[in-house]
């Protein structure tokens, strides 16, 4: 086996007036070593990049035939990845075991193999049918940590020279950058592969958080809202929903987003309720740097922010009526500048709204834009207060108790006589104040065992009888009664003086409107959020 190589005494010494061979090839590889650097730091895509190494070795070392084969992990051989031959085929499936020609010896004993002509060598085979038999050849193997990953091979371009040594150095050299290459684009692509798996967890983690078979509520009303919640995730329909406080406005949100086709961008959320205007503004919209004392450099707003997906923003109806303007324009061209700035923004961002307010009275008084109300009230989602479906409550509390159970450590239950009295109460607060409760229960509890004597209400607004629980869908008809009911009697609910005076006026809504002292659009808002079935005559 040739590897070694005898020096010509002529290559060390320089002709009379003129530059040694070898400090001029040195020169000429050293500009081939920079070019090879550049390459392979111009991408962390290490495929691409190896014909581009092999194409400077020929074109600026003299370094003919490159070849680039690499171990397949599975069979343990090397297979040819990369040829770079122009003045022939540039691709080939040969494949290399150990001690089989001059590559596998490399992959049997990974050393650097110099031939002073490849010919003399009778273990090469010429599979490739690539090199000049009469020509030198130099094969090196590609590291990464000490263990073989491929093989560099090259020819160069004239016979032996003397100076086979320096160039056998120089591709050593350059094998070693390619497996720093090689050793960092696996580092990424195995980082990738991490965060990949690490998303895809965190989606289907979210998906089901958000979904809505992990909601909670079985009331006929509840299951109208999720039907229409997921009908309406589909597509790219404006969304504003209402409800009370605390009867889970943001939920419903977060299950539109993460099941809609805009679940793989963000979901950005704003309540308007908790900025002053100024910096809302801001907020939304960003700013430029030096647009206002503080802005040292230049900020997106949550509309850029949610560019693709989707942007919750909570309490519209808070916004002042200058606001709401700015506001419109977005929603209706969907472009904006930021504050202090004059380049307009275009954006692609889904908009869902949430509100506690009447909009319809804030309209009729002049708070509230009629434009800006008609642009958001696409798909209106009504959320129904907890005290209109009572039923849900004891599948909400076991729902609540599980998590306060986590926090706490230990396993929680509520008795039958507690879950009697948390549905005697009025839940003026709604979800977030049956939470509330059932955490002070919890923490007064010493067995995790929640009694009735631990469910407490601060405002001790509590139903004089126990109600039966109820659908309250637009199937259930208002209750008959052989008495008509006094809408002026202070034990009514909203929803029993609104049947009330619908009764009085022969379910005429213009007249009940006058009745109770509201224009016909309020009492055609109250019959939709209270789920009340119009009696047709």
């Amino acid at each position: 086996m040739h590897d070694h190589i005898l020096h010509n005494a002529d290559a060390e010494c320089p002709p009379p007036g003129g530059f040694c061979r070898t400090h001029e090839l040195n020169i000429l590889l050293l500009s081939a070593l920079y070019a090879v650097s550049r390459v392979l730091s111009r991408s962390l895509a290490f495929n691409e990049t190896l014909r581009d190494v092999l194409r400077v070795l020929h074109d600026e070392a003299g370094l003919a035939r490159g070849l680039i084969s690499v171990v397949d992990p599975e069979s343990g051989k090397l297979n040819i990845h990369t040829i770079y031959n122009p003045d022939g085929p540039d691709s080939d499936d040969a494949q290399y075991g150990p001690g089989e020609g001059i590559i596998g010896l490399v992959l049997e004993k990974p050393r650097t193999i110099k031939l002073e002509r490849v010919a003399d060598e009778p273990r090469f085979l010429n599979r490739t049918q690539l090199y000049a038999p009469e020509l030198p050849f130099i094969a090196v193997p590609i590291k990464v940590g000490g263990d073989l990953k491929g093989v560099l091979a090259v020819q160069p371009e004239k016979p032996e020279d003397g100076l086979l040594e320096e160039r056998a150095q120089f591709v050593e050299m350059v094998a070693n950058l390619i497996g720093q290459s090689l050793r960092l684009s696996m580092e990424v692509a195995q980082e990738k592969s991490t965060l990949v798996e690490e998303r895809d967890l965190l989606r289907r983690t979210v998906r089901h958080q958000f979904g809505f078979d992990s909601m909670v509520g079985r009331s006929a009303v509840m299951r109208r809202v999720f039907d229409q919640a997921r009908m309406v995730a589909k597509w790219n329909t404006t969304v504003l929903i209402r409800g009370e406080t605390g009867t889970g406005k943001e939920l419903i949100a977060n299950a539109i987003h993460y099941n809609s086709p805009r679940a793989r961008n963000a979901m950005v959320k704003l309540n308007c309720a908790a900025l002053p205007e100024n910096l809302l503004e801001s907020e939304l919209f960003g700013h430029e740097r030096g647009a206002f004392t503080g802005a040292v450099e230049s900020r997106k707003g949550r509309f850029e922010q949610a560019h693709g997906g989707t942007l919750f923003l909570d309490e519209i109806g808070e916004v002042s009526a200058p606001f709401q303007a700015k506001l419109l324009r977005i929603l209706q061209e969907g472009e904006f500048e930021r504050v202090g700035g004059s380049k307009t923004i275009k954006v692609d961002v889904r908009i869902i709204a949430a509100t506690h307010r009447d909009l319809e009275t804030a309209v009729d008084m002049g708070d509230f834009r009629e434009d800006l109300f008609y642009r958001l009230n696409v798909m209106p989602l009504f959320l129904p207060p907890l005290r209109e479906r009572i039923e849900d409550i004891p599948e909400i509390a076991r729902h609540l108790l599980t998590k306060i159970g986590n926090d706490q450590k230990r396993k929680l239950s509520l008795t039958d006589m507690a879950n009697r009295r948390l549905a005697n109460h009025d839940w003026p607060g709604n979800v977030r104040e049956l939470e509330n409760c059932l955490e002070r229960a919890a923490v007064l509890s010493e067995d995790g065992k929640i009694d009735v004597d631990l469910i407490r209400f601060p405002s001790s607004r509590e139903r004089s009888s126990p109600k039966p629980a109820r659908s309250l869908g637009p199937a259930a008809a208002p209750a008959e009664s052989s008495q008509p009911m006094d809408i002026d009697d202070p034990t009514l609910s909203e929803k029993e003086r609104v049947i009330a005076a619908l009764e009085q006026a022969g379910w005429v809504q213009a007249k009940a409107a006058r009745i109770l002292g509201m224009t016909p659009r309020q009492i055609a808002y109250r019959i939709q959020t209270l789920n009340i079935e119009v009696k047709q005559f």
